[in-house]
């Protein structure tokens, strides 16, 4: 590059090449700031006519740069009417496949079209948008595989009835056991993760039809790091919880010991990061 000024009558030239390198460098270092991760929000639906319009317009007013899926699992009200009207994109199922296989749905379509993460967000309006922004940056930050949202970690507020409290402290004792790692929260579903993870769960054969504190102990003994941090949530204000009345949460309980055991015998365990 050459340069031309006057200095008096006398025209002056000289060559700057040390000015392309600056000039290059900046160009590149612009591009790479301007370069943002693909996220997505990953939500299952099933019934939430009265709560998914405003949860739709809590993450688009507070995670503006965050894309939405949500999986329609073949609601029988107007819950798809609804979100499409919103202008979110919508899979819906031809047939109800339950919360596990919607939600893993959601992250074939992030593996699929090259999404670096995935939150998984409820749609009954429990989770708080900017709890997962919270939940996002620290997987960004620390390069964490799986972050959860916990509500136990600190004393939020969040009111938990008696057997689920119980059951929460006695998947925590497992995972500490067998993984050698505290999680406070291990029945959290309000999750960040990365594209490492996103790809595991994709391929996932058997993905479990509870994916709570069993996957993660898979995912721990896999050699996959776990954190979390606390996270604020809050009660469901309309609609039927998928583990509302007595035998859902029976049924839950037996499901999960099956699939905790069947992963400790047959799942290797890997080097681990620990809380000790």
């Amino acid at each position: 590059m050459v340069f031309i000024y006057k200095q008096g009558k006398q025209p002056c030239f000289f060559y700057e090449n040390w000015l392309i390198s600056v000039i290059i460098y900046y160009i590149i270092s612009v591009v790479v700031r301007m370069k943002k991760d693909k996220v997505l929000f990953v939500i299952p639906a099933y019934n939430e006519e009265e709560n998914i319009e405003k949860v739709l317009k809590e993450i688009k007013r507070d995670v503006h740069y965050a894309d939405i899926l949500v999986i329609n699992d073949c609601s029988k009200d107007h819950t798809e009417e609804i979100v499409r009207k919103n202008n979110v994109h919508c899979v819906s199922n031809v047939f109800n496949m339950r919360y596990a296989m919607a939600v893993q749905t959601g992250i074939k379509y992030a593996c699929e079209n090259g999404y670096d993460y995935v939150i998984q967000f409820d749609a009954d309006g429990q989770h708080v948008a900017k709890e997962a922004e919270k939940l996002y940056k620290h997987a960004k930050e620390t390069k964490c595989d799986i972050v959860i949202g916990s509500r136990y970690l600190k004393d939020l507020g969040y009111p938990c009835p008696f057997f689920r409290r119980v059951g929460t402290k006695l998947f925590e004792k497992i995972i500490k056991i067998f993984c050698h790692k505290r999680i406070a929260d291990p029945l959290s579903g309000f999750q960040c993760l990365n594209r490492r993870v996103i790809e595991r769960y994709a391929k996932m054969g058997n993905y479990p039809e509870f994916p709570d504190a069993n996957l993660i102990i898979e995912m721990l003994r896999s050699g996959y790091t776990v954190e979390e941090i606390p996270a604020k949530m809050r009660l469901r204000e309309a609609g039927e919880s998928m583990h509302g009345g007595i035998i859902k949460p029976i049924k839950y309980m037996i499901q999960m010991f099956y699939n905790i055991f069947f992963i400790l015998i047959t799942c290797p365990k890997k080097k681990v990061k620990t809380d000790e």
